[in-house]
């Protein structure tokens, strides 16, 4: 079983992530502050990448959340 101080040193070298999704939904924002539509076909290829990557991100963080509930319960 791991312990705090091996966790902490573990998230401690985890880089912080800033999903390039956020920025392209944002270059992809009308003046009327909506999604415009024309722009979308432009950023395809790039919104279909930072998609996979928000996806792998996401299943990433899943997994760490349950190890750290399942070391919340055994600490109980």
């Amino acid at each position: 079983m791991i312990n705090n101080g091996d966790l902490l040193r573990i998230l401690s070298g985890v880089p912080e992530s800033r999903p390039r999704l956020i920025d392209l939904a944002w270059l992809m924002v009308g003046e009327d502050g909506r999604l415009d539509m024309q722009k979308v076909p432009f950023y395809a290829k790039e919104l279909k990448e930072a998609i996979d990557e928000a996806e792998a991100y996401s299943k990433t963080t899943q997994g760490a959340v349950e190890c750290l509930r399942e070391m919340g319960r055994s600490q109980s």
